[in-house]
This record gives structure tokens, C-alpha cells and sequence, in this order.
């Protein structure tokens, strides 16, 4: 990675089907596991999958240049939450830096509410629904149906074990909560999630001195 010295350590982690070259991935699923989940995803060259506890990581205090959870801190439970939280603290160093990224909780709830209350058909996640991106009957990850993409945008893909949302973000929040740390916030911006769904909460912040 450019500009990394060798003996940074930068983490990765709920990587999915976005392992980063320079970086010690981190996911629940093996690499094997997440190539067959993600079939349409390329996977660099030579990268790892570690499966490593999130809540227990094994660095040391102070040790960790740089954390980053894409899309990750939404499946975390009511009580996993602050375990995560105060753990990413823990091993990153004074002026180490996190960078996460998670649904706008408030934005998915008002384009709910501005969409059509039109039920279609039950959830399927078999091949061909997945291949047709099925979601309830409406063919398209389109949000212009309740009752269609919208439902993983609020509760997850479901496709998996690790694939259910468990809490939710806003912005307040999440400056409440590097107030509560004490992380100096250094950005924090919006993207649209694979370029045209979810939009999502983009976040870099530093850990105090």
C-alpha cells in the first residue's frame, strides 16, 4: 500500500466481499466462504481473511495505526455496541485512525415513509432470487416499494447469519458517541452505497493524544 510503513498495522474488519491489500482482514466468513458469497466480486491478489474475535482483538493497547469497519457497526447488538466501540479505542494509538462507514438510519426511515405501501410476495434468498435480485417481488433494488430493498436496508440482507441489522445510526449519534471516546472527528460526508443504493454514513475520526 503506498505510503504504509512496514511496520504499521492497519485493520479491516467485517471486510466481507471488500478485503483490502495492505490491511489484516477480518471477517466471520473465511476468504473461501466469501468468494462463493460474493461470486460477482473481485478479490485482490494474495489477500487475507482472518477470523478474529472484533470484541477481544489480539494487539495490544496502543498499537493499531488505523481501524476501519465498512458497514459493520450496524449488525453490532444493543450490548456488543460499546464492547466494539471501547475495543477499537483500546488498540489504536494516540492519534490512530478510524474509519467507518453505516446506513443513515434517519435517511432510510424517511425514504420508507415517502415509499408505496404495496406487499408483493414473501422474501426468497434461492439462487435464482438472488441472480434476479427478487427482494419480495420487485425485481430491482428500486426503493420506490416498502415492501421491497428497503426491508434490507433497514433490517439486512438476511442472506446469512451475519447479514441481520441490529442497531442503527445517525449522525448525533455517532458524534455523541467520539465525544464519549474521545476521538477528534475529522470528516464525516455521505455516499451512496455501491454507487446508487443505501446512503450511507462515511466517518474519520482520531483518537486523542
Amino acid at each position: 500500500m503506498a505510503g504504509q510503513k512496514a511496520d504499521e498495522i492497519r485493520l479491516n474488519l467485517g471486510c466481507g466481499g471488500r478485503p483490502l491489500p495492505g490491511y489484516i482482514n477480518v471477517d466471520m466468513d473465511t476468504l473461501a466462504e466469501l468468494k462463493e458469497r460474493y461470486p460477482g466480486q473481485n478479490f485482490p491478489e494474495g489477500v487475507e481473511v482472518r477470523q478474529l474475535d472484533i470484541f477481544h482483538l489480539p494487539f495490544a493497547d496502543g498499537t493499531v495505526d488505523e481501524v476501519r469497519a465498512d458497514s459493520l457497526v450496524e449488525h453490532l447488538s444493543f450490548l456488543d455496541e460499546p464492547k466494539f466501540f471501547h475495543e477499537v479505542r483500546r488498540v489504536l494509538k494516540p492519534g490512530g485512525l478510524f474509519q467507518f462507514a453505516t446506513p443513515d438510519f434517519e435517511e432510510t426511515l424517511k425514504a420508507w415513509l415517502a415509499a408505496k405501501d404495496e406487499w408483493k410476495d414473501f422474501f426468497r434468498n434461492d439462487p435464482d432470487a438472488i441472480a434476479q435480485n427478487h427482494w419480495f417481488g420487485n425485481y430491482s433494488y428500486s426503493t420506490q416499494n416498502r415492501w421491497g430493498y428497503l426491508m434490507a436496508m433497514i433490517f439486512g440482507g438476511q442472506n446469512g447469519p451475519g447479514q441481520f441489522h441490529k442497531n442503527a445510526y445517525t449522525i448525533p449519534k455517532i458524534r455523541a458517541i467520539l465525544k464519549r471516546l474521545e476521538f477528534e472527528e475529522v470528516e464525516t460526508s455521505h455516499f451512496l452505497w455501491k454507487g446508487a443504493r443505501d446512503k450511507m454514513i462515511q466517518v474519520k475520526a482520531r483518537k486523542r493524544k
